[in-house]
C-alpha cells in the first residue's frame, strides 16, 4: 500500500540519487559586545572593505509600510580552510550596530545524504585544530581594534561571544513517490523526521538516544508560511527549509535576536558590577562627600543610559508590516528567554534607582541638618552679640 504523502508537484525523474540529497549552507552567527556605545557616524571603510548599508526585502505578502532596521555592514572576501572532509569555503559578513556591538555571520555550503551528516557542522573544526568560532573571535578582535576611534568606553578585549547556528536546507524537499520525483510538504517532512531534526539542533550524534519528550520539545517551535518552507528554532540552533533566495529574511531576524541577547547579557553584567561597587562603597567606612557625589553621579548616568539602551534594542527589533517575521522573532525571544533577561535588567535598574533615592534623601537630610545647625549658630551668635553690645 502506498504512503499518503502531501505532495506539491510531480516532476519527471532525472536522478534518483539527488531526490533525497540535502543541499544548503550552515550559517554561524556570532554577536560581540565591543563597547558601551558607538559614535553615530557613517563609516567609509573597515578591514579594507567599503562599508555599505544592509537591507532585506520581504517577499511574503505585507503592507506597504514594511520596515526593517538597516545597519552598516561589510562583506569580506571568501576564505578557504581545510576541514574534516576537504576544503571549506567560507563567506563572511560583518554588521556594525549603534549599540556598541557587532555581528559576524559565516556561511559554509554543504551537500549531504542525511540530516545526521550535519551534526559535525555544529562546531566545525579545521585540520589545524581551530574552529569557526575561534576564527570569528580573531576577526571580532581585529574589528574592535580598527573601530576604537569610533567607540565609547570600549572593552579591553573581546571575551564573551553569543553564538547561534542555523542549518539552511534548499527547498522544496523531494522524494521518489510512485516512480516520480515529487516535492514534499515541509510540515509533513518535519513530522516524519522530527527525531533527526531534534538530534541535529541539540548536537546529538545518535538520534535514537533522544527521548520522545526531548525530540518533541526541541522541535516544537516551528513556523511555516508556504507549503514548501519551514523554520524550526531551538535555543542554540535552528533549521530552515526554504527557497535559497528567501533565507536572508529569517536569518536576519535570528541575527538581531542573537545580538539582542548578547547586549542584554552584557548590560546585565554591567549592572552587576555597578551594584557590587555601589554596595561596597556604601558599606565602607568614611565615605566622604566627594565619593558620595561620585556614586550619585554614576547612578544617575546609569538611569539615563538604561533608557537609551533599551530604546535602541527595541528599535533594531521592530518589524512593522511583516507578520510572519514578527512571529518568528517572538518565537526566538521565547527560546532565548529575552523577557527574563529584560526582567533581570529592570529589577537591577530598580534596585539602583532605590539606592539612588536613598542616597539622594540621605544627602538632602545632611544638607538640612547642616542648615539647621547653621541657623542655630547664627541665632546664638546674634544673642551673644546683643548681650555684649549692652
Amino acid at each position: 500500500m502506498l504512503e499518503a504523502t502531501p505532495l506539491i508537484s510531480p516532476k519527471p525523474v532525472t536522478r534518483s540519487r539527488d531526490a533525497t540529497r540535502l543541499r544548503g549552507e550552515v550559517v554561524y552567527m556570532y554577536a560581540f559586545d565591543i563597547a558601551y556605545d558607538m559614535q553615530r557616524k557613517q563609516l567609509g571603510e573597515l578591514l579594507g572593505q567599503p562599508v555599505g548599508t544592509f537591507s532585506v526585502d520581504s517577499t511574503k505578502r505585507a503592507p506597504r509600510q514594511l520596515f526593517f532596521y538597516r545597519p552598516q555592514m561589510i562583506r569580506l572576501p571568501p576564505a578557504e580552510k581545510f576541514g574534516p572532509h576537504g576544503i571549506v569555503r567560507m563567506e563572511r559578513v560583518v554588521k556594525i550596530m549603534p549599540v556598541g556591538a557587532i555581528s559576524i555571520t559565516v556561511k559554509v555550503p554543504f551537500e549531504v545524504d542525511q540530516l545526521s551528516d550535519l551534526v559535525d557542522f555544529h562546531e566545525l573544526r579545521f585540520r589545524d585544530g581551530s574552529t569557526v568560532s575561534d576564527d570569528a573571535k580573531l576577526l571580532g578582535e581585529q574589528i574592535r581594534r580598527e573601530l576604537l576611534p569610533h567607540l565609547i568606553s570600549p572593552v579591553q578585549a573581546i571575551s564573551d561571544v553569543e553564538a547561534y547556528t542555523v542549518f539552511c536546507i534548499e527547498g522544496p524537499l523531494r522524494k521518489i513517490y510512485a516512480g516520480e520525483e515529487v516535492d514534499v510538504s515541509a510540515e509533513h517532512w518535519l513530522q516524519t523526521h522530527r527525531r533527526d531534526v531534534s538530534a541535529l539542533l541539540t548536537q546529538e550524534p545518535d538520534a535514537d538516544l533522544l527521548s520522545a519528550q526531548e525530540a518533541e520539545e526541541s522541535s516544537s517551535k516551528y513556523f511555516s508560511y508556504y507549503q514548501d518552507d519551514i523554520c524550526v528554532i531551538d535555543w542554540d540552533a535552528a533549521l530552515i527549509v526554504d527557497d535559497p533566495r528567501e533565507f536572508d529574511e529569517a536569518l536576519y531576524i535570528m541575527e538581531l535576536a542573537n545580538l539582542q541577547l548578547a547586549e542584554l547579557e552584557a548590560y546585565d553584567r554591567l549592572l552587576d558590577e555597578s551594584l557590587e561597587r555601589t554596595y561596597r562603597d556604601l558599606g565602607s567606612q568614611g565615605l566622604g562627600r566627594r565619593r558620595l557625589g561620585a556614586v550619585q553621579k554614576e547612578l544617575r548616568e546609569l538611569r539615563v543610559d538604561s533608557a537609551r539602551i533599551n530604546d535602541e534594542l527595541s528599535n533594531i527589533t521592530k518589524f512593522f508590516g511583516d507578520w510572519h517575521l514578527a512571529r518568528l522573532y517572538q518565537g526566538l525571544a521565547a527560546r532565548f528567554h529575552l523577557d527574563d533577561w529584560n526582567k533581570s535588567v529592570r529589577n537591577k535598574l530598580q534596585a539602583l534607582d532605590e539606592i539612588y533615592q536613598l542616597i539622594h534623601a540621605d544627602s538632602t537630610n545632611r544638607i538640612m541638618i547642616f542648615l539647621e545647625v547653621l541657623i542655630v549658630l547664627l541665632f546664638i551668635f546674634e544673642v551673644a552679640k546683643s548681650f555684649f553690645d549692652k
